[in-house]
């Protein structure tokens, strides 16, 4: 089965929102009819515990970092998907950023 559409699911500290919002907007993510830039967000806290060897945005080696965060979604479609996944990559501030690619079956779009 292929998949037309993929919802992604970003989570970024609130202070890279908006060039984040912008970068989606570039690349045509969450495009919806005759709308652009259709997004949601939320906020949510993230843990993590950074590892030897990191160099993290935000955090110390060997301890739990706890920071609140955005969850973003959009859709884009999946002829985008690559192209979606490498802006976002360039705006984001984590070595390791958590970007979720869940496939869209039957969607409203």
């Amino acid at each position: 089965m292929q998949f037309q559409y993929f919802k992604l699911e970003i989570f970024i500290p609130e202070t890279h929102f908006h060039a984040l919002q912008t970068t989606l907007q570039q690349v045509d993510a969450g495009h919806i009819g005759n709308y652009d830039s259709c997004l949601s967000y939320s906020r949510v806290t993230g843990t993590w515990r950074p590892l030897a060897g990191t160099d993290p945005y935000i955090g110390v080696q060997n301890e739990i970092s706890e920071e609140p965060e955005l969850k973003v979604e959009v859709c884009c479609k999946a002829e985008r998907l690559e192209e979606t996944m490498q802006a976002i990559k360039a705006v984001h501030p984590y070595e390791e950023p958590v970007i979720n690619v869940i496939p869209l079956y039957n969607t409203g779009i």
